[in-house]
């Protein structure tokens, strides 16, 4: 069975949107998901499914959630195989001086299209830097996130997708537990 990773948006941040991890893995067993492990509170889950189509997996997930633990939430999937490829696609992987806990992956529910990328890629923040790499944007906030005067969380409506942020630590620390599944068969 085919190991995925599902990251919800905007889960346990302040007092909207609550959900308790051992109901949200209860919300994956019901839709027949395999095993699954969650990472941290923000609605991070690693799982095994036989289900073929990503984009109708996520919306069960997201009507699952919504009916049963009444908190409407973008659902974003991608394989192991995925994380991989963002991980290797890392575009400060070679500075020794990016902290992994301060650059965030932002994954996209769809690629953005070439007005909406051009829209992203025209800003010019300092001192952090973004790349668009396909469904991912890289952001570094080397004075850490909270002190960015970057409205990154207002980034999807120029990029006219949603998207789920992670820091660097997360992405490794997800992509280990999905490989542990991988190797479970």
């Amino acid at each position: 069975m085919p190991v995925l990773i599902s990251m919800l948006r905007g889960v346990n941040l302040g007092p909207h949107n609550r959900i308790k991890m051992d109901e949200l893995r209860d919300v994956y067993l019901s839709l027949k998901c395999s095993g699954p492990r969650t990472y941290v509170q923000s609605g991070n889950v690693i799982f095994r499914t036989k289900e073929r189509s990503t984009p109708e997996l996520a919306a069960k997930i997201q009507n699952a959630i919504s009916r049963k633990l009444r908190v409407t939430t973008p659902v974003i999937l991608r394989t192991p195989e995925e994380f991989r490829k963002v991980i290797a696609a890392n575009p400060f992987a070679k500075r020794k001086d990016v902290n992994p806990g301060k650059l965030l992956v932002t994954f996209l529910a769809s690629e953005p299209g070439a007005e909406a990328r051009a829209r992203v890629l025209a800003l010019k923040p300092d001192p952090e830097e973004l790349y668009l790499i396909g469904r991912e944007l890289y952001i570094y906030f080397p004075n850490g996130a909270g002190r960015s005067k970057l409205q990154w969380s207002s980034l999807d409506k120029k990029l006219e997708t949603s998207g789920t942020a992670r820091n660097l630590n997360s992405v490794t620390k997800m992509l280990e537990i999905a490989e542990e599944l991988e190797a479970a068969g």
